[in-house]
């Protein structure tokens, strides 16, 4: 099991910031374009390797993101139009969502029922900060590439209002 710490630090030019682990040593670190279109994010782990690289999709009505893993992987993530609460479809992605993405507070599940992670928001913070808990190890590049393409969608969306 690893519990990461991620603290939004996303603007609109950019973006460079580092996920931590329980420790507070840096266990991901995030790095956006800033002029690039499509908009994109790279995922590199604690030694440097890249692990997965997030692109968002330019002519779309809603937002949606492709996450390319390094293992040859890729899922996409698609905000749904909803009237009352913001809803995602995930594409290709092999896991379970049980929650709500929306308020960064859900679990993922196997297809077993197993829970592999918990994403929770935490409050009282300046940023949107939240804990990750990743139950297996082997799904953890996935996870935190999930969680930076949520996020970056809601700071979208904040930004908008």
């Amino acid at each position: 099991m690893r519990k990461f710490l991620v603290k939004q630090k996303f603007r609109l030019g950019g973006e460079r910031f580092d996920i931590k682990d329980e420790l507070g040593n840096i266990a991901y670190q995030v790095e956006g374009s800033f002029f690039k279109l499509p908009k994109t994010f790279t995922i590199y782990d604690a030694a440097g390797e890249q692990i997965s690289e997030i692109s968002k999709e330019m002519v779309t009505f809603m937002p949606r993101f492709e996450i390319q893993l390094s293992n040859g992987d890729s899922f996409y993530i698609r905000k749904k139009l909803t009237f009352f609460r913001d809803k995602y479809e995930f594409d290709n992605f092999g896991l379970r969502i049980e929650g709500n993405v929306w308020d960064l507070n859900f679990k993922l599940l196997d297809d077993r029922d197993q829970v592999i992670a918990e994403i929770a928001k935490e409050l009282f913070h300046l940023t949107s900060t939240y804990s990750v808990t990743v139950y297996d190890e082997s799904y953890a590049d996935l996870v935190i590439s999930l969680c930076v393409a949520i996020d970056y969608v809601e700071m979208l969306e904040r930004d908008s209002n």
